[in-house]
């Protein structure tokens, strides 16, 4: 589903109307014609759509981040996927307060790096990471990677975030990351390795093992990399869940 499928941001217009919309083949804005709603849901229509249309053509997706209900903000994903910044942190603790961000990771495009503490992890090597970024993907990164890198390294990360672990909840998908790739079929080459064992290794590279180092870097980035197919499958069911007899968007 797409932002311009979508007419649940607008005043009036609840999940029941936007299926009521879609049933009468009313899928996209451009479409809308005034009927099936009263005229004054359909003048507010009209007047969100005007101004919406604008944003979405200069790909401000604040803009829609702030418009729709937070449990619909998963509709921004499709407009703003190959643009959008998937992410994922790896640290010695859960404490920002104690403890520190070995490696993030970032994907992008097709193109992922990762960078690692003591070399290139710096908060202008972030701050130009997370600056442009349209949209922000994360399993639980708004709970936890967003405030450690914030206090980390002094940061504001603004950007629209797409935060994978409430939808999947949405889904019935629970659990951490890793349990819920291996339910929705999204293979790993080290499914054994876990979140303390990037600690461990970290450890291990602090003692003189460039090889742990590798084996980190490694874990962390499928974390990031499989995101994007975390968030295809997620969106893909939300989509069927919210309507399922409306017609082929």
């Amino acid at each position: 589903m797409r932002i311009e499928n979508s007419f649940i941001p607008i005043r009036g217009v609840g999940e029941t109307t936007e299926r009521r919309l879609w049933e009468a083949g009313i899928t996209h804005w451009e479409a809308f014609d005034g009927s099936v709603v009263g005229p004054k849901t359909a003048e507010r229509i009209e007047s969100f759509v005007d101004v919406a249309t604008d944003h979405l053509r200069r790909g401000d997706a604040r803009f829609f981040d702030e418009s729709f209900p937070s449990g619909e903000r998963w509709r921004l994903y499709e407009n703003f996927r190959d643009d959008a910044l998937f992410f994922d942190i790896e640290t010695t603790g859960l404490d920002a307060a104690r403890n520190d961000v070995t490696t993030v990771s970032c994907y992008r495009g097709g193109d992922v790096e990762t960078l690692v503490r003591g070399d290139d992890l710096t908060a202008s090597a972030l701050r130009e990471r997370f600056a442009d970024a349209p949209l922000l993907v994360s399993f639980n990164g708004a709970r936890f990677d967003v405030p450690f890198l914030e206090e980390s390294f002094d940061l504001s990360i603004e950007a629209p975030h797409f935060d994978l672990m409430y939808p999947c909840r949405r889904l019935d998908l629970t659990g951490g990351l890793k349990r819920i790739e291996s339910e929705v079929g999204i293979d790993r080459d080290r499914p054994d390795l876990s979140g303390e064992d990037a600690v461990r290794l970290w450890r291990e590279y602090e003692r003189g093992d460039e090889a742990a180092l590798d084996e980190l870097v490694s874990y962390n980035r499928e974390d990031t990399e499989n995101l994007e197919r975390l968030a295809d499958h997620v969106t893909a069911r939300l989509h069927e869940t919210v309507c399922p007899d409306a017609a082929t968007f």
